[in-house]
């Protein structure tokens, strides 16, 4: 077996092995990177396999102050965007991410493109002996500072009707 076929089999997302000591930090960052980039074009492509990333006990909170969700509502929510031919699409922007000494938990924030905007997100996962899962996924929507006041006066305004 050729040490490329290795390193392929390790950077595809849920079925790469739990980390061992032997995977740098520079490995490690390429397979996480490699699983949320795959996550994200799952929701591109509409394919449900997005939930299944998701830790059962998984949280997502999204843009609207009213989700916050357990993976089986997310996914119940979800569903009738996967119906379509691409349920949303995040093209990541850059990417930060940081691990626990013992590589068990991983964290990360991002910036992605989107329809609605520049978004913002951070997200804990953790390596299980299955591979990656997502435990909480926090995504916003990046207001810059100088239109602070006027997205706050419109929120206040809707709230208010």
């Amino acid at each position: 077996m050729s040490v490329a076929f290795l390193v392929a089999a390790c950077t595809v997302g849920g079925s790469a092995a739990a980390n061992g000591p032997e995977d740098s930090a520079d490995a490690l960052r390429a397979r996480v990177n490699a699983f949320i980039d795959e996550w994200h074009d799952d929701a591109a492509h509409a394919r449900l396999a997005y939930f299944d990333k998701i830790a059962v006990d998984g949280i997502y909170i999204g843009t609207d102050r009213t989700e916050r969700w357990t993976r089986d509502e997310f996914l119940a929510w979800g569903r009738r965007f996967f119906a379509r031919e691409s349920a949303w699409s995040f093209t990541p922007i850059h990417r930060h991410v940081g691990f626990s000494p013992d590589r068990s938990v991983i964290w990360f924030d991002e910036q992605l493109e989107s329809a609605m905007g520049v978004l913002q997100a951070s997200g804990v996962m953790r390596s299980t002996t299955g591979g990656f899962e997502i435990v909480h996924y926090q995504l916003s929507i990046a207001v810059p500072n100088e239109v602070q006041p006027r997205v706050t006066e419109a929120i206040r305004a809707f709230e208010g009707r």
